[in-house]
């Protein structure tokens, strides 16, 4: 009973530190307006298109890992025009206040008017980093707003684990 008991234990303390080894974050960025942006046309429909589109954002409610402030973002993007929605991957490069950086695989469903990106749903994955950022890991989704002149807001929320 004795051995049960404490098995029992062992394996409530384990599972509580892999529980704590992930840690929650959100921040706020306002990105400026896409610069460049280049777009080619399919041909098989007037509404389908290829894009690919590089902006940077800076945090207004910055994230914090592991100590440190997020100074800014780059997000690489390529997307599948249809009408009026857009399939998209990117890449995003998030600069710390240190100087270490980490980097971001995206997806996105896209919804736009005359052209003008109106909200955004990501799903985003850090796939690793520089400095105290090597060989982290995370996850987590940002919700975007699109303004008329080219501008929008990313409320993103996730959780991350720095490597040991």
């Amino acid at each position: 009973m004795r051995l049960k008991t404490t098995l029992m234990l062992l394996t409530v303390l384990a599972l509580a530190a892999a529980a704590s080894a992930q840690t929650k974050i959100s921040g706020t960025l306002q990105c400026v307006k896409p610069d460049p942006v280049y777009t080619i046309q399919v041909g098989d429909r007037p509404d389908h298109a290829f894009t690919i589109s590089k902006l940077t954002c800076t945090f207004t409610k910055p994230m914090e890992i592991g100590g440190i402030i997020h100074k800014g973002e780059e997000a690489t993007i390529f997307g599948e025009v249809t009408g009026n929605r857009v399939r998209a991957r990117g890449r995003n490069v998030d600069t710390m206040a240190n100087g270490d950086k980490y980097y971001v695989s995206t997806q996105a469903s896209e919804t736009l008017k005359e052209g003008v990106l109106q909200t955004a749903e990501v799903t985003w994955t850090i796939t690793g980093g520089t400095g105290k950022f090597k060989g982290m890991k995370g996850k987590g989704t940002t919700k975007i707003k699109g303004a008329t002149d080219g501008t929008s807001t990313w409320e993103a929320e996730g959780e991350y684990e720095l490597p040991k």
